[in-house]
């Protein structure tokens, strides 16, 4: 099976619609190609207009709810890979993914909050998910959101 069929397997079961556009929160550009790498984002966890999960981890939610946030996440910047590069078959690897998880002062999960990033990825792009990571606890994020994902994916060379 295709890493862009697993996506939207994965998608799928998250209820992440792909038919709609990614919207954005800013003035910026959401992914980039710079020749074999594409740089995205932070991705918060946004699903359509409505930011999916809101609030601090081990305070206001909970361990898998927070989990589901690092999985949609991980979808919209798997989505604008696949908008870029045209097919997700076209990632090699993932050389970084930076987590940043809004925590309660005693939180102290987040490596188990970028698991489930990091396990999505290998669904996804199977060892072509292998990636670095960081995971950071955070007093705030962008529209309250409770976690928001970057990632550096080095991609096959374009064909002219």
């Amino acid at each position: 099976m295709s890493a862009d069929r697993r996506f939207e397997d994965q998608a799928h079961a998250l209820g992440f619609s792909l038919t709609a556009p990614i919207k954005i929160g800013g003035d910026y550009t959401p992914a980039l190609r710079d020749g074999d790498l594409v740089y995205v984002s932070g991705q918060i966890p946004r699903i359509g207009d409505a930011i999916a999960v809101v609030g601090a981890a081990g305070a206001d939610v909970a361990l898998d709810r927070a989990c589901f946030g690092a999985c949609i996440s991980t979808i919209r910047a798997l989505a604008l890979v696949r908008q870029i590069c045209g097919s997700l078959d076209s990632v090699i690897s993932v050389p970084r993914l930076g987590v940043f998880i809004r925590s309660a002062p005693d939180f102290t999960q987040q490596s188990e909050v970028a698991d489930a990033a990091s396990q999505l990825l290998r669904t996804v792009l199977g060892p072509h998910g292998a990636h670095t990571r960081t995971s950071v606890g955070v007093a705030q994020l962008p529209k309250g959101a409770t976690v928001e994902l970057e990632f550096i994916f080095r991609v096959t060379p374009a064909t002219d």
